[in-house]
Formats: structure tokens, C-alpha cells, sequence
């Protein structure tokens, strides 16, 4: 029997969407932007103390080429030629750090993820040193002094891991966020591999100048970090190196965007004023700004949008950042068993339709924008004895509501026009309720588009842009029209205001719970005399197993 032909589709562009929770890799036509194929696997997070989050760079690794591996059988059996594949983007979770060895190509500790508080005592530190009138930290990167960004967490590591004090002082040691690791290690490692990172990755580090854009002695000096074990900045469209295994073998990695980034980019955010909303671990709301660094009155970051070439200019942004969003649903599942599996969430909000008086503030680490308040902690308010699993679930939506418009309304403020509508993406925007109540709480029509996948389409459009490659046009004449479902706020203004006001009192019941940090090392055993929970409120661990709750203060 004669082999089936190979469907013919024109040039394709894959792309790595490496993010907190999971890993994919999915690939595109690069003439109609439509997905083709995808694979995905859920990636461990590791919780070895109070406030500190942790993953394997190896597993992370790993979990890319299976991916990779995946869909390329799936491809091969729609009978797609994956020879027709001529560029790989990369998408990554921002400011997670990683040390590794560049003789060994091991990483010399996990990987410090970007929600991780154990740098809190380094930041207050560090803080007393800068001048109060001179706040040359924010003024050259955009960005408040906190643990989100790497450079407190890569000053963690110098300071507490021998086997990464050793391999700076040997020259070993190479530094990088999620995509640079993945860049090296997929073009070749400790064969060649090139140590490289994007603009808007290193925008998030805390070291890099976004007015220059080149990493700046003066901030290196500040935070003690050697320049000889950063990467090379490149654009976020230009060819890096090419893949030297697996099923891509010497494919060009030539796209490179942090996740927000790409999302902007998948979104065709391209103009002055236009903005979009990603729910995922985190909450991330970006306003591109053009070619001016807009710095915020109101709690926002200043970072880089993108630069897709080495000619082309580059564009700002304006970010909200907010910690904890698809995050709450996953502590419901791993954590209280409140549901199964994630999707459970939008059966159960959907059971009661209000959560009754409840409010969830899931400021598991602190609060981000607005407020940037690291001695925060969740706390769950209003209970009664009628609260049951479905009132907390609609809370927990709702929590990711009242965040995202607290961060639309610092953007509003910061830009002086309001945004008529919010353009949204990511894995949460699957759930209709959250949709919808996110429309309610804003007051504006919330626009999501049909294929959600637009991290990773960023990703693909930067890498098939790419000089070298050139199968994806970004004029925007030859873009793809999106279709789009609209959601239109269905309750009175009123109200929606009430129910905001509401969240605000309980999110100031949240702020000044840790009083005293933990130490950020020594004998764990300091951590084991810790009761349960310390960081967090009683009444959430109180809920475990309860189907009724009473009479919480």
C-alpha cells in the first residue's frame, strides 16, 4: 500500500511556551496564524520551606524535547511534513533564576521561581542603600526593589550556595532566566551552546538598563553580581543558533519573548495605547506605550514590550503585575481538595452563582501591583456557616476579577484615557464565569479571541519574522484577522461598585500579617518549629475537609 502524502501547508513556526505551571510546544501556519498541533506537560513546583518556590531545570529541560517530540508525531500523523517546520520561538515565565555549570551543563541549584519570598531580608537590605532621593534602581530598570526580580534571587545564590560560589570563582558559572537556559542547552550546551537572553527577559532581571539596553556596571556593582556570567542581550527576532537534537535538528531558534511579551505580540498589540489581559499562574496586564518609557504614579512597572530585529526599534510598556491568579485554583486542588482537577472550578461557581458575602485575597506572596506589599497573606473573609466549597470557588474567581481592575484602574489612571475594552488570553479565559464576572467587576466588554494560544503565537510570529527566516510577515496588512467572543458587563454599575469596595476592605485586612521574616537560611530545623500554616490565616486551614464553616471572627 502506498504511503499517504504529506499534506502541504507552507512554511510552519513552532514554539516553546515554557511557563510556571506547564510546558508546550505548538506549531503554526505561518500564512493563516491557525494552530496545528500542540503538546503539553505539567510542570512540579517544589515548596522546600515557608514562602520559597523551587523546579528542576532538568525536568524543565526534559519536559521542552518531549513536548517537541510529541507533537511531531501528532503532526506526522495529520500526514504534516515536519520538514516544512523553518523556525522554533521561545516563550518562558520571567525572573526565574538559574545557575548552572557551562563545563558540565548541570544546573548548580533548582531553579528560583519568580513567586519565591525568601529574598525579602536581601531586599530590605538592600533598600536602606539606596538614597532617597536618588532611586536609581527604578529610574534605569522600571522596576520597585522586590523578590519578583532575579537579580535579589542570583544575590541569594552567590550568597548561599557553595557549589554556585565555587563554579563564579572558577569561571564555570553561567546565569540566566528560563529562556536562556533552554537556548543554551538546546543549541548545543556545553557543545557550543549559545548563552544568550532577549530584551525583555533581561528587562526583568533588575540589571539591565532599558534606557540603554545593555546590563548596567552600576546596578551589577549595587547587587554584587559578577557581568562575566550574563548573558548576551539580543533582540527578541533574530537567529540565535539552531536546535542540535532531536526531531528539529538544525531548525533556527530565532524568536524570543518573555510570556507577557509574547502574549502583547500574539495579541498584535503593535499600537500606542492598545492592551491586553493573560490568566495564568499569575495575572499579568500590559499596555504598550511605543517608544517612550511611561514611569507609573500608581504602582505599575516600566518594562520592555519587545524589539522584533537588531535594526528595528523597540517598545515599551506599562505592566500590572498580579502574583496569584490560576495559582488559587491549583492550591484548591493540591492543597484543600476542594476540586479534582482545575476545570471542576467553573461547575462549581456555577452551582451557587455568587459567592455570599465571601472574599478571597490569595496574596499567598505578598501583594504585586498596586500595592507591592511583601508582608501580605491570603485570607479568606465573610464566612458564615452557610459558606460552603461552591461560595469559596466563586470567590476564588472572583479574586482573580477584583485584581485584574484594580490594575486596569492604575493603568487608567497612569494613561489618562480608559481602556473601552479589555483584551484577554491565557488558559483561564476557557471559563465562561470568570469571563463574565471579570466583565461585571470592570464594567467594560471583555474580548477574548478564539484560539487562546496567543503566548505561544507571539512566540512563532517573532521567530518566522526573524532576518534569515522570513516566513511570517508582521505588516499589518498581512496579519490574520482574529475572530473574537465578547463578553458585556450584565450587572448595574452599582452594584459592580459595591461588591469592588467590598474586595478592597478585605484586601486591607490582608496587608501587615507578617510582622517578622523568616530567615533566608541555616538549620531547617528553625523551619520544622514553625506551626502549620504560619503564613498563612487559620481559617483557610480550617477549611481542609470542612463542608460548613463556623463562626470565624
Amino acid at each position: 500500500m502506498a504511503a499517504a502524502k504529506k499534506a502541504v501547508l507552507g512554511p510552519l513556526v513552532g514554539a516553546v511556551d515554557q511557563g510556571t505551571s506547564s510546558t508546550r510546544f505548538l506549531v503554526f501556519n505561518s500564512k493563516t496564524a491557525e494552530l496545528l498541533s500542540h503538546h503539553q506537560v505539567e510542570i512540579k513546583q517544589e515548596f522546600p520551606r515557608e514562602g520559597w518556590v523551587e523546579q528542576d531545570p532538568k525536568e524543565i529541560l526534559q519536559s521542552v524535547y518531549e513536548c517537541i517530540e510529541k507533537t511531531c508525531e501528532k503532526l506526522g500523523q495529520l500526514n504534516i511534513d515536519i520538514s516544512n517546520i523553518k523556525a522554533i520561538g521561545v516563550s518562558n515565565q520571567r525572573e526565574t533564576t538559574v545557575v548552572w555549570d557551562k563545563l558540565t551543563g548541570e544546573p548548580l541549584y533548582n531553579a528560583v521561581v519568580w513567586l519565591d519570598l525568601r529574598t525579602q531580608s536581601t531586599v530590605e537590605k538592600l533598600s536602606k542603600r539606596i538614597p532617597g532621593n536618588n532611586n536609581f534602581v527604578k529610574s534605569k530598570t522600571g522596576l520597585p526593589l522586590s523578590t519578583y526580580f532575579s537579580a535579589v534571587k542570583l544575590r541569594w545564590l552567590l550568597d548561599n550556595v557553595k557549589k554556585v560560589q565555587e563554579a563564579v570563582e572558577e569561571n564555570r558559572a553561567l546565569f540566566g532566566t528560563i529562556d536562556s537556559w533552554l537556548i543554551w542547552s538546546l543549541t548545543g550546551g556545553i557543545n557550543g551552546g549559545v548563552h544568550c537572553t532577549d530584551v525583555t527577559n533581561a528587562s526583568r532581571t533588575m540589571l539591565f538598563n532599558i534606557h540603554s539596553l545593555e546590563w548596567d556596571k552600576e546596578l551589577c556593582e549595587f547587587f554584587g553580581i559578577p557581568m562575566e556570567i550574563l548573558p548576551n542581550v539580543r533582540s527578541s527576532s533574530e537567529i540565535y543558533g539552531l536546535m542540535k537534537a532531536g526531531a528539529l535538528e538544525g531548525v533556527p531558534i530565532s524568536g524570543c519573548l518573555g510570556d507577557q511579551s509574547a502574549a502583547l505580540v500574539g495579541q498584535m498589540c503593535f499600537q500606542d495605547g492598545q492592551a491586553k489581559n493573560t490568566y495564568g499562574t499569575g495575572c499579568f496586564l500590559l499596555c504598550n506605550t511605543g517608544h517612550k518609557c511611561v514611569f507609573s504614579e500608581h504602582g505599575l512597572l516600566t518594562t520592555v514590550a519587545y524589539k522584533l530585529g537588531r535594526d528595528k526599534p523597540v517598545y515599551y510598556a506599562l505592566e500590572g503585575s498580579v502574583a496569584i491568579a490560576g495559582a488559587v485554583i491549583r492550591w484548591l486542588r493540591d492543597n484543600l481538595g476542594i476540586i479534582k482537577s482545575s476545570e471542576e472550578i467553573e461547575k462549581l461557581a456555577k452551582e451557587v452563582g455568587t459567592s455570599y458575602g465571601c472574599y478571597f485575597v490569595p496574596a499567598f506572596s505578598g501583594l504585586y501591583a498596586p500595592y507591592w506589599e511583601p508582608s501580605a497573606r491570603g485570607i479568606i473573609c465573610g464566612l458564615t456557616q452557610f459558606t460552603n466549597k461552591c461560595h469559596i470557588a466563586f470567590a476564588a474567581l472572583e479574586a482573580v476579577c477584583f485584581q485584574t481592575r484594580e490594575i486596569l484602574d492604575a493603568m487608567n489612571r497612569d494613561c489618562g484615557i480608559p481602556l473601552s475594552h479589555l483584551q484577554v488570553d491565557g488558559g483561564m479565559t476557557s471559563n465562561k464565569i470568570l469571563m463574565q464576572l471579570q466583565a461585571d467587576i470592570l464594567y467594560i466588554p471583555v474580548v477574548k479571541p478564539s484560539m487562546p494560544e496567543t503566548t505561544a503565537l507571539g512566540a512563532a510570529m517573532a521567530a518566522g519574522a526573524a532576518e534569515g527566516v522570513g516566513v511570517w510577515s508582521l505588516e499589518p496588512e498581512d496579519l490574520s484577522a482574529v475572530t473574537m467572543e465578547r463578553f458585556e458587563p450584565q450587572i448595574n454599575a452599582e452594584e459592580s461598585e459595591i461588591r469592588y469596595s467590598t474586595w478592597k476592605k478585605a484586601v486591607m485586612k490582608s496587608i501587615g500579617w507578617v510582622t517578622t521574616q523568616s530567615p533566608e537560611s541555616g538549620d531547617p530545623s528553625i523551619f520544622c518549629s514553625l506551626p502549620l500554616g504560619f503564613f498563612i490565616v487559620s481559617s483557610m486551614v480550617m477549611l481542609i475537609g470542612a463542608r460548613y464553616i463556623s463562626g470565624i471572627p
